[in-house]
């Protein structure tokens, strides 16, 4: 059935008018909002931005965490037909300024002062950004800037006006069709400007209700909506599904304490990239590691039950009889508690999308109860392109085509798409639009895979990235980097990994090392140091990220086609990897190519065979200041292993 998100919104209110539909945390306390209560905020705000001059086809910027009034105002916007672009409110002011010209922006949403400040930076090369509505107004007393104006002084307006014109929302909301434009959202623009991806209100919610099929999603879902508005991954789960199957969307307090939070509230439905579930595997290893002897023995027992038979219990297959004995009451000690310390005790279904999500570390989410899968999408396809179904869940594909889905492989290798949920095209770029979508409606993931034997999709990494090792020992061996990247940063000590290796005799890789669980361990080992950079080169911490190197290789060694991937030689750079400095996108995949003409002197150095090499690189602190990190790098060589299948 197709509808639009502010029809939606008007269908729960009227059946449901007093459940909620959105929690919010304020000092401690969980506040909700009721449909009914939503549904005359988002009026009032349709009234006081049409008022304003928002008008149809418009485009209003918002930027903030997830709040109900950013949600609102998405919704207000939607109501008149404008079309909202959710911002990264991390983001610096000048990657703003390519978006707000480009969808030529004049009204904007600012959660707060940090916000508010960014715009009206911004403003300077962007003269046509007039109005600027800020939520909480702390901090902004003394502002008197042209256009700056608070929310609720523009509810107050609208407020007026619904009174005046009872019947303005209805029939402004009634005549809004499914192929209007709803969103517009930004890539990340890692190999140029950002570009406009532009989906209507079907394309977002046909996929939205093909996921809630998959999944038996009902209204009596509980959702935590913690990360970025902008990312689609989000704006999918805690707002187009939100609307296609009325449940509760939950809002932390603050980014501090979304771990709290998501013990409170304990989702039903739960989505995070890979990066969430390797920090939060990562605080647990941590705290294993200042637990007493007995502790830490009982737990890699248990461990090691439900890494052999967790999985086998979650998909279905049979399990001896003593092996269930051992593994409910390793339930009982250990994975039970641990899901209640995670806040997914009560989790009936959770996602990682975004990038490759490393085998062991999927592996120990599904050993010790989550039901944890992987799907597949982009921004360009709404997200749900393929699903793992339960009892079919593996950790080294994506599933199988979700509902209205069919995928193909051309002679590249390359996975070709087409869906319902399909992007309308790019904003103002007719170009790039025609190089992902043929003619005859396929779209160009620029993703390498292939359909198994099972009809599950497998990825094996993006296009351009998969290439050859030339000369060496393996010469002519395929190299996947982000399948290398991913082995390593399973491991508790690396935080991220740039593997390099394509058109070379060797793979060799940069290494980010986890200041978290590396300074925890080096504090228990009596073991000083100074700062991220002195510690990143003791040769303490070398020896411990080698061991997890050579652990790599020797998977990769039993795998035939990949054997060519083992790591030769590495260095652990001076400073973490930070979206700021470029070297991250703002959904934290790593630039590949940023970084290695970045720090292309230590590129040269790990393939000249130097032991060490001194590097200066320049960097952006959070208050915008920028400055310098120096360090001379050690340089390390990893063991590699013959092919095990090669050598039988």
């Amino acid at each position: 059935m197709q509808s639009t998100f502010p029809k939606l919104l008007l269908e729960h209110a009227a059946k449901r008018p007093q459940d909620p539909a959105m929690r919010e945390k304020e000092f401690g306390i969980w506040q909700a909002v009721s449909w009914a209560d939503l549904a005359r905020l988002v009026e009032h705000l349709a009234c006081g931005l049409h008022v304003a001059g928002l008008r149809q086809h418009d485009h209003m910027v918002v930027i903030g965490a997830n709040r109900p009034r950013l949600y609102a105002t998405m919704l207000a916007a939607q109501a008149l037909g404008a079309v909202p672009i959710p911002l990264y409110q991390d983001a610096a002011s000048a990657e703003c300024i390519f978006p707000i010209n480009n969808a030529e922006v004049r009204f904007a949403f600012a959660e707060d002062q940090e916000q508010v400040d960014k715009l009206l930076e911004a403003r300077e090369q962007c003269p046509q950004l007039g109005q600027i509505y800020f939520d909480d107004p702390r901090g902004l007393r003394n502002y008197d800037e042209p256009g700056l104006e608070s929310l609720d002084a523009l509810i107050a307006r609208g407020e007026v006006f619904a009174k005046d014109h009872p019947t303005f929302f209805s029939e402004t909301v009634e005549k809004a069709q499914p192929d209007d434009v709803a969103a517009m959202f930004f890539t990340s623009g890692t190999t140029g400007n950002p570009k406009g991806v532009v989906h209507t209100h079907d394309t977002l919610l046909n996929r939205a209700r093909a996921g809630a099929e998959f999944d038996n999603l009902t209204h009596r879902e509980e959702v935590l909506a913690y990360l970025p508005p902008a990312w689609i991954g989000q704006n999918i789960f805690s707002y187009a599904q939100w609307l296609a199957c009325g449940y509760v969307v939950n809002c932390p307090e603050s980014s501090t304490t979304v771990t709290i939070d998501l013990k409170e509230i304990g989702p039903t439905y739960y989505f995070a990239p890979p990066r969430v579930f390797e920090g939060l595997l990562t605080s647990v290893m941590i705290r294993m590691e200042d637990a007493s002897a007995i502790k830490r023995k009982l737990f890699d027992a248990c461990m090691s039950l439900a890494r052999r038979v967790g999985p086998s219990l979650m998909d279905g297959k049979p399990v001896g009889w003593l092996d269930r004995v051992g593994y409910a009451l390793g339930n009982f000690l250990i994975y039970g508690p641990l899901r209640n310390n995670l806040g997914m005790s009560r989790v009936r279904v959770a996602y990682t999308a975004g990038e490759a999500i490393g085998p062991d570390l999927f592996t120990f989410y599904r050993s010790i109860g989550v039901n944890l899968k992987q799907l597949y999408g982009s921004t360009e396809t709404a997200v749900f392109v393929c699903l793992q179904p339960d009892h079919q869940v593996r950790a080294d594909t994506v599933g199988v085509p979700c509902a209205g889905v069919e995928i193909k492989v051309s002679d590249s290798g390359e996975i070709l798409v087409k869906s319902p949920g399909l992007l309308k095209g790019y904003f103002k770029n007719p170009q790039a639009t025609a190089e992902v979508l043929s003619a005859d409606g396929w779209y160009h993931t620029s993703d390498a895979g292939f359909i198994d034997s099972q009809g599950h999709l497998k990825i094996i990494d993006r296009v351009k990235d998969v290439g050859r090792i030339k000369g060496g020992s393996f010469d002519g061996a395929m190299f996947a980097p982000k399948y290398v990247e991913n082995k390593l940063k399973f491991f508790q000590h690396i935080k991220e990994a740039v593997a390099y290796g394509d058109g070379r005799d060797q793979v060799c890789v940069m290494i980010n090392i986890d200041f978290d669980a590396v300074g925890n361990w080096a504090e228990r080992r009596n073991l000083p140091y100074a700062g991220y950079t002195d510690l990143a080169q003791k040769s303490e911490v070398y020896q411990l990220v080698k061991d997890c190197v050579e652990k790599v290789n020797a998977d990769l060694s039993a795998d035939q086609m990949l054997a060519g991937s083992q790591v030769s030689r590495f260095l652990i750079l001076h400073k973490e990897l930070d979206a700021d400095d470029g070297e991250l996108t703002r959904t934290n995949k790593v630039r590949r190519g940023f970084i290695a003409d970045k720090y292309d002197v230590l590129v040269s150095a790990l393939y000249d065979g130097r032991a060490e090499q001194y590097v200066e690189t320049q960097v952006k602190f959070e208050d915008g200041r920028t400055g310098s990190v120096s360090a001379t790098l050690r340089i390390d060589d990893a063991k590699t292993f013959a092919s095990v299948k090669a050598a039988a």
